[in-house]
Order: structure tokens, then sequence, then C-alpha cells
């Protein structure tokens, strides 16, 4: 049982047997909206958990110094909407259809292109055919040529290795990135149902994927994909492993957003996204 609003709570795993089925409901298909997604970046966003008294779930959340809400399961009555709205000034993760229900109500609508998902139609990134992708196929085969490599499940015996993989990662970067929601990721991949690959060169493990099922649109979600440095090739070996071995019956890979990062946002183009997801930001007029 949630709090009702202005009360709040911290998030925890308890939680999850409330809000993972309802996040398995959706169908907008926005990376944000997996129970792990918010449980493992709750630190990052100060996540915490509320609902309106017709029973609505609100995630409050402040980045930097600016509060917002997010509504993933719709949004409340009148009265409590513009509550919300003048208690914290901004909406974020607004889907497109409830940027146009927000819009009618005369809310200004902004959209969020640096939180755009990244959608790659599965066969393409397992096949990487056609001129678009010819210096990924050099890449890979440069990989696959100079190294002795096998990929395994990323099950539970494996964490150790994976965990490896991730502090070299960390040791190669100046910036902790999402280093810390990457390893309770792992740490908890059991209880949050997250599953990926690992990949090995001779025994050293050198990568890994780790995500889970976005339920309802045939989409799998990737929320991390690490590797170390000094393999030729590497990155682009395992996104294509990664694909050609999931179920046909996904359609599409989410590959989440770029955060307005250049860098990011040029190798995530340089895959020929298929597509976005939308979301937008929402203010008072």
């Amino acid at each position: 049982m949630l709090p009702t609003y202005p009360e709040t709570t911290s998030l925890t795993l308890a939680h999850r047997p409330l809000l993972h089925p309802l996040f398995q409901q959706l169908r907008d298909g926005i990376s944000e909206f997996t129970f792990a997604n918010i449980y493992l970046f709750r630190q990052n966003h100060g996540y915490r958990l509320s609902q309106s008294a017709d029973g609505t779930i609100v995630i409050l959340g402040q980045d930097k110094d600016t509060p917002f809400f997010i509504l993933p399961f719709g949004l409340p009555e009148q009265p409590m909407l513009e509550r919300l709205f003048h208690d914290h000034g901004m909406m974020k993760c607004a889907s497109k259809n409830q940027a146009d229900l927000l819009a009618a109500m005369q809310y200004t609508v902004i959209e969020d292109r640096d939180n755009f998902d990244y959608l790659y139609r599965r066969q393409a990134l397992a096949e990487l055919g056609g001129r678009n992708y010819h210096k990924k196929r050099n890449l890979i085969k440069a990989f696959v040529n100079s190294n002795a490599y096998r990929a395994l499940p990323l099950r539970e015996e494996f964490r150790g290795d994976a965990l490896c993989v991730l502090d070299d990662w960390r040791a190669e970067n100046d910036q902790a990135g999402d280093y810390e929601a990457a390893r309770e990721g792992l740490e908890k991949l059991e209880e949050l149902q997250l599953c990926g690959g690992i990949y090995y060169v001779e025994e050293r493990p050198v990568a890994y994927v780790l995500g889970e099922e976005l339920a309802g649109v045939a989409t799998y979600l990737i929320h991390f994909e690490k590797a170390v440095a000094g393999y030729k090739g590497l990155y682009q070996f395992i996104n294509q492993s990664f694909a050609s071995v999931l179920p046909e019956d996904y359609e599409m890979i989410n590959r989440e957003q770029d955060m307005g990062d250049p860098g990011l946002r040029h190798a995530k183009l340089s895959y020929k996204p298929s597509g976005f997801i939308e979301k937008f930001k929402i203010v008072p007029a």
C-alpha cells in the first residue's frame, strides 16, 4: 500500500509485486517504464512513490535542482494533476498520448529529444546487411579473426565474471556514469528478472549485455552493455552477437536514449535506427 499524496515513500524491492504487473500492462514501449529501471536508477533521480486519492500512482523525483513527477499508469483527476504541477513544476517521460491529452488541457509540451529511445529491428542488427553496415562488418571480422572467443548466457554463476568486466570498464573511464546501477543490476539480476549474455576472449571475461523484455511490444530492452578496452571490434561484435541469439519473437531492440551526449548519439545513429520512442516534458502554460 502506498501513502496518499503529499506523503511519499522510498522505492524498495518490496514494491515490485505491486508495480511490476502494472508496468507489464503498458504498451508505449518507454524504457524507463519497467520496475528494474526505476529501481536501479532510484538514487540517480531520487525516486519516491505516492498515490492520489483516486489511486493513481505517482513517481516523484529530482534531477539536480529540478523536481519532477512521472505518471506511467495514467493521469489523475484534474485537481490532483494541478497540485502536482504546482508542487513539482514539470512532468517527465510523458508518452505521445499523454502529451496530446495535456496539450489539449492547455499545458505546454516540450519534446525531450535527449531522452528518445532508439529502436532497431532485431533482424537488421543480427545481419548487418548492406552498404550502411560495411564498416561495422569489417570491425566484427577483425575481432573474430584476432581472438578466440566464446559467448554464454549471463546466468547467476557468471555474475562474478560480469562484475570483473564492469570494474575493468570503470577503471578505464574518468566518470562513473551508470556504474552503480549496472553493478546492482548484476547483483540483483535474479530478483529483477534481468538476463543477457557474457563474452570471453580465451579465459578472460571481456564484455556483457544485460536487459529485459518490454511487455506487449515484442521488444527487448538493453539496459547495460559493457566491454573492456583493447579489443578492436568488440562492441560491434557483442551488439550483433546478442541480437542474433535473441528469439525471433522480439521484432525490435530498444537501446535506450543518448542523453544528449554527442558521441553516444553518433554511435546510436550509426546503427540506423528504424524509429524512436518519443518522450515529452510537460510544464504549465
